[in-house]
């Protein structure tokens, strides 16, 4: 029997991997519904394919939302929307009884406590399709979690991982979107290039594999190849090792608790000495540079403090990026406005999905007079 996914932003990046995945193995998952926030015309195109009369197309209301979810009969849906929009529609899922493969970080980072109670309460699995969490959560299901006594996190150190100190002020946002190793939507790229996105996966981690702060590393690793590693209790580590490819943790998501051959490349141990191209393959770890990429540090602070810190963090982020983007502001503005609205204090958690976006419309607003009354930056 076909698996029926449900794919929320299937025209973003990891909609368009998931629906490669579909395309691959027909025998196994058939679209059941897609969501596109914009781009109603390819979304049309998409529906034809994979023969799919399911669609939603923004701007829709929370109540077409749910009932689209509810009434889509799918098995396990994908969310591939960016920020924290991608919210509401994972908490959906979840009522709906439907398993949830996550790419949409920001879900666990503002709600995670709330969304992994609400998946228990409905029997559904909440499977990490981030390529570092989605490799933690493998190597977690392998090792045991009682055997783990760190989570290493990599990060690809992003577009300025070797940009002086000094230099950092002034790049542009078409700089930080020239990411060396991944293809990712603008949102997601910029927080690579502050590191914001690996804070906010660390934040994912801790709340997702019930580890503190103190046990969650990062390593820089410009290669990509190593997703993430843990640390067993006799010092060992252990790797999960592939191509930088979202299809790989999107198949491991949605084949869960199986694996499957698969048309994707392996990685080749041996072009480590030699590529296709005689070139030599290399693989280095360094430490993060924490002071010239404070977002880090400030997601750590976050986890930490626990309360509501963590949604302040990303709703300050979003607010601060979004503007670089558009050029209102610097990219060292990004981190300046996070640490200033963290500031304040954050230590009431929500109770409720409703407390969260409370929080979150607070911090926001702070946010966004700090880039009023600063002109942008200082």
């Amino acid at each position: 029997m076909k698996k029926r996914v449900l794919v929320l932003g299937c025209t973003g990046s990891i909609g368009t991997s998931t629906l490669d995945i579909i395309r691959e193995f027909p025998d196994r998952f058939e679209a059941a519904g897609l969501t596109a926030h914009t781009a109603a015309g390819k979304l049309k195109a998409l529906a034809a394919e994979f023969k799919c009369p399911a669609l939603l197309t923004g701007p829709a209301t929370e109540a077409e939302t749910e009932h689209f979810i509810r009434s889509s009969g799918a098995d396990v849906a994908v969310n591939g929307i960016a920020g924290s929009a991608g919210l509401k529609p994972s908490v959906m899922v979840l009522n709906a009884g439907i398993d949830l493969a996550l790419a949409n970080k920001e879900t666990i980072v503002m709600a995670g406590p709330l969304v992994i109670r609400l998946a228990e309460e409905n029997g559904c699995a909440l499977l990490p399709v981030d390529s570092e969490h989605s490799a933690i959560f493998n190597l977690i299901r392998h090792y045991g979690a009682d055997s783990v006594s760190e989570i290493i996190l990599t990060a690809s150190g992003g577009p300025f991982r070797c940009v002086p100190a000094d230099e950092l002020p002034s790049v542009t946002a078409a700089q930080a979107l020239r990411h060396p190793t991944w293809d990712m939507g603008q949102k997601i790229t910029i927080d690579s290039a502050t590191l914001a996105n690996k804070g906010l996966e660390v934040i994912e981690a801790c709340r997702l594999f019930g580890f503190p702060p103190e046990r969650v590393k990062v390593t820089v690793h410009p290669q990509s190849l190593v997703h993430s590693l843990v640390k067993t209790n006799d010092g060992v580590l252990y790797a999960q090792i592939s191509h930088p490819d979202m299809r790989h943790p999107i198949l491991s998501a949605l084949t869960w608790p199986e694996t499957v051959p698969n048309s994707l490349e392996p990685f080749d141990i041996t072009c480590l000495n030699a590529g296709a191209d005689g070139k030599e393959i290399t693989m280095t770890f360094a430490a993060p540079r924490l002071n010239d990429f404070p977002m880090l540090p400030l997601a750590y602070e976050a986890a930490a403090k626990g309360g509501s810190y963590t949604i302040a963090y990303n709703a300050a982020n979003e607010v601060a990026a979004l503007a670089f983007l558009q050029g209102k502001a610097a990219f060292r503005d990004i981190d300046r406005i996070t640490a200033r609205v963290m500031q304040k204090d954050w230590s009431t958690p929500p109770v409720t999905i409703a407390d969260v976006f409370l929080f979150d419309s607070q911090a926001r607003s702070y946010a966004e007079q700090l880039l009023t009354a600063s002109g942008g930056s200082d």
